[in-house]
């Protein structure tokens, strides 16, 4: 019986087609990779590209020959372009990011506003301790400006006996004269804060320390409403007692000190 004749092999797909099917797959992958990422990591990114670009390189050499000399590798090296724009993306000349640029911008602001709001401060002191000066009370004050306020210090010897809130004869000449330059800034919000030395003290009246603080810029507070004409809406009172202090409380001449009555004159950018 005669031999059945076998059917030649079918013929496959070319050689570079696998190849190039290969190189479609990583493609996609790739750009799989690329859109599901929520975050650049630039360290992680890098790592995944070192990958992909190893598995590229068929030959010893990094790249592959296809038909008349046409080469992966230039694929790979247009994968490393597009690797560094991905890595830049978003950033300026100056390689910061668009929300890098948005933090400096809000933090600019921030600090030119703080500037002015100072400058604004330190022109009310100046003013203030003209006035002062012609008043003859400036060894009984002390003007100190912040961005937010100007203080006038004044001693709590000078406004009140030891342990008391009743305003002593001789301060209500000091808070005639202070008044006069708190009537300057009608329309500013004050604050009258009371403030102690660390000495405690408990009585049927006051309690404790920030008690008797608090009465006695009560006191103040009611005098310069009542007796000067400061309007209630633009003033308040609050004590303190000894969690302020601005000298040290284990000296008699540093308790001295913290005994004092702060008058805050805020400026136009904090009064509210």
């Amino acid at each position: 019986m005669a031999k059945r004749k076998e059917d030649p092999p079918a013929s496959g797909s070319p050689a570079w087609m696998a190849t190039f099917s290969d190189l479609m797959n990583l493609l996609l992958c790739f750009f799989v990779l690329l859109f599901s990422m929520s975050s650049t990591d630039t360290q992680k990114f890098q790592e995944v590209m070192a990958s992909i670009q190893s598995s590229f390189s068929i030959l010893p050499s990094g790249g592959s020959a296809l038909d008349e000399g046409i080469l992966i590798s230039s694929g790979v090296s247009q994968l490393s372009e597009l690797s560094e724009y991905y890595t830049s993306m978003g950033m300026n000349s100056d390689g910061e990011t668009e929300t890098d640029t948005e933090k400096n911008e809000l933090e600019q602001a921030y600090d030119t506003i703080e500037a002015e709001k100072m400058e604004e401060s330190q022109q009310m002191a100046e003013e203030i301790e003209e006035k002062l000066g012609q008043l003859e009370l400036l060894d009984s004050v002390e003007v100190v400006a912040t961005s937010s306020y100007v203080a006038l210090n004044l001693n709590g010897g000078i406004l009140f006996d030891s342990g008391k809130d009743e305003l002593k004869p001789e301060a209500v000449s000091v808070l005639d004269k202070i008044g006069t330059v708190l009537l300057d800034y009608d329309g500013y919000m004050i604050e009258v804060v009371g403030h102690t030395d660390n000495v405690p003290i408990k009585s049927e009246k006051y309690p404790d320390n920030r008690m008797l603080s608090m009465w006695r810029a009560y006191s103040v507070y009611k005098y310069l409403i009542d007796q000067v004409g400061v309007d209630p809406y633009y003033i308040k009172s609050t004590g303190r007692g000894e969690d302020i202090p601005i000298a040290d409380n284990s000296t008699a001449e540093g308790r001295a000190q913290n005994r004092r009555v702060e008058i805050k004159i805020y400026n136009s950018f904090t009064t509210n």
